[in-house]
């Protein structure tokens, strides 16, 4: 189920107890007047630690429907209504794969619908002008809601910011491209609806922030894996300028991402369509959303990058803009986890030492080879040792460059590194939150992923096994995160000192219950990656 970065991994490796239950809700509510009409907020069944008292809006529409003539088009501003909306359900989730098995990202039955265009709002209070926080969920842009309760913004709402998370459409709805979509395109552009639908999400916040008690000059969009690609996507392209003004970056960047090959995704998309017999986008739009599903995993269309380099969204390849400077200048945090290859890539059980040579020199020449003893163990096989590589070269390495590409441009850049290992659960799952691991619950490393429930503060409303360490943890990442939304620097009251991230120290702040400084994790690997490889 866990495609998360597709053909990209693979050209690497071919190269040779349970959730709390909510608190009584509350019966208060508030009432604000946006753009669309008059809509009512409910209380927040949780109260955060601050006990600050939360209002959530669910399942606001910041666009129309997707569904009809208007799948695969650019999302449309959302229509107005008479009378006072209650906001106190959240939508469906967009047309995904359910049941599905895969580690920590297991998902059972849920609802699904191609009319999925809504966010959620968390505010303390409706009066104020306070940080605005727009998160981007993971799940590969093939599956993943913004309101799964692990999301549930409460607590970082109960910290002085406005949390809004979002749908958007996903796998072939939000990411297909084909030649016969370009071409009704006043852009000649196909693909990146997903992409396009956070764009709208984030025009509906610039209209309405205010009225719910956020600044809309004060915007910070952050996600994780597949959110955090969208968040440096969203700094590549154009039609976001000027929407946000801070990021951050969640296990994943957009820099080494997207193979030169079929970088506008038509092949697959033409190959997707045959398999479906339709020759027209009338009969493409007639087809029942299963059956596109379907065809999406009997071709492994999402095997590749859903993000595609479509002209329009996306004008050329992400890291051509980082390169040349051309991304929005705005402050960025960004870091990855220790152990996010667990249970993430296949690791090739029967590859050979010799076989390793291969895919480390194809790489990096006679450089690769200095890989191998800054990741050899007596206890690791060739395919582990290549995993790791792999994992490293994806997730750290682009990572890095991603920071370092910021503070060329002059902005306040800060590295993070998570080695506090959380339990292992199952993260969208409430029922039953157990996961069976041989060594317990902690015995898939610092994983990706683990962090989620982190940041959110959510330590006490889904998963098992939390301790007084991990809440600590979970404090500090809340405060860094809350303070850069603020002011775009992650210091202040109550966190250890981070220093801002450059080139040559390289500081990077280490994430666990006491965190520390260090100038530079897995340096030497990741200086040996730097070097030219060929893909």
């Amino acid at each position: 189920m866990h495609r998360i970065f597709g053909m990209f991994y693979l050209l690497l490796l071919m190269g040779c107890g349970s959730a709390i239950e909510p608190a009584q809700v509350l019966s208060s509510t508030q009432t604000v007047t946006i753009e669309q009409g008059v809509v009512e907020g409910v209380a927040s069944p949780f109260t955060p630690a601050s006990g600050a008292v939360i209002t959530v809006f669910r399942g606001l529409p910041y666009a129309q429907p997707p569904v009809g003539d208007l799948r695969w088009q650019p999302p449309l501003a959302p229509g107005s209504w008479q009378g006072v909306r209650k906001a106190d359900t959240f939508s469906d989730s967009c047309y995904q794969p359910q049941h599905t098995s895969n580690f920590v990202w297991r998902r059972e039955a849920f609802a699904v619908s191609e009319d999925c265009l809504y966010l959620n709002v968390w505010t303390s209070d409706t009066t104020k002008q306070q940080p605005v926080m727009v998160w981007f969920h993971g799940g590969a842009h093939t599956s993943g809601q913004g309101h799964s309760p692990i999301f549930d913004g409460s607590e970082l709402a109960g910290q002085g910011v406005v949390l809004i998370t979002i749908n958007y459409r996903l796998g072939p709805f939000g990411f297909l491209a084909h030649p016969l979509l370009a071409s009704e395109s006043m852009y000649g552009s196909a693909g990146n609806y997903g992409l396009l639908d956070k764009i709208a999400a984030l025009k509906w916040v610039q209209n309405n922030a205010a009225a719910l008690g956020g600044d809309p000059n004060n915007v910070t969009i952050f996600g994780q894996s597949a959110g955090s690609q969208s968040v440096c996507a969203l700094m590549a392209s154009p039609l976001a300028e000027g929407l946000f003004s801070k990021a951050i970056g969640q296990s994943a960047a957009c820099v080494n991402t997207i193979p030169e090959q079929d970088a506008n995704g038509y092949e697959r998309g033409r190959t997707l369509a045959k398999t479906l017999d339709a020759t027209t986008l009338v009969a493409l739009r007639q087809l029942a959303p299963e059956t596109i599903l379907a065809a999406s995993e009997f071709t492994q269309w999402a095997d590749a990058s859903r993000i595609t380099v479509d002209g329009w969204v996306l004008p050329e390849v992400p890291d051509a803009t980082f390169k040349a400077g051309r991304q929005a200048k705005v402050p960025l945090l960004l870091g990855f986890l220790a152990n996010e290859g667990e249970e993430l890539f296949p690791v090739d059980a029967a590859l050979t030492d010799e076989g390793l040579d291969r895919f480390l020199t194809r790489l990096w020449g006679d450089n690769g080879l200095g890989l191998k003893p800054l990741y050899s163990q007596p206890s690791l096989t060739p395919g582990e040792i290549q995993h790791a590589v792999a994992t490293d070269y994806f997730m750290a390495f682009g990572m890095r460059r991603w920071a370092g590409y910021q503070h060329a441009v002059g902005q306040p850049t800060f590295f993070y590194f998570m080695d506090h290992v959380p339990p292992a659960f199952h993260l969208y799952m409430s029922e039953p939150p157990e996961l069976s691991l041989p060594g317990g619950p902690r015995s898939g490393g610092a994983y990706h992923s683990g962090d989620l429930a982190l940041v959110f503060g959510n330590t006490d409303k889904v998963g098992i096994d939390w301790t007084d360490g991990d809440r600590k943890v979970s404090q500090h990442m809340m405060r860094y995160w809350v303070n850069f939304a603020r002011s775009g620097n992650p210091n202040g009251d109550q966190v250890p000192p981070w220093p801002a991230f450059d080139p040559v120290l390289q500081n990077t702040q280490v994430i666990n219950k006491v965190p520390t400084t260090a100038q530079g994790v897995r340096r030497r690997q990741l200086d040996i990656m730097e070097l030219p490889a060929l893909l």
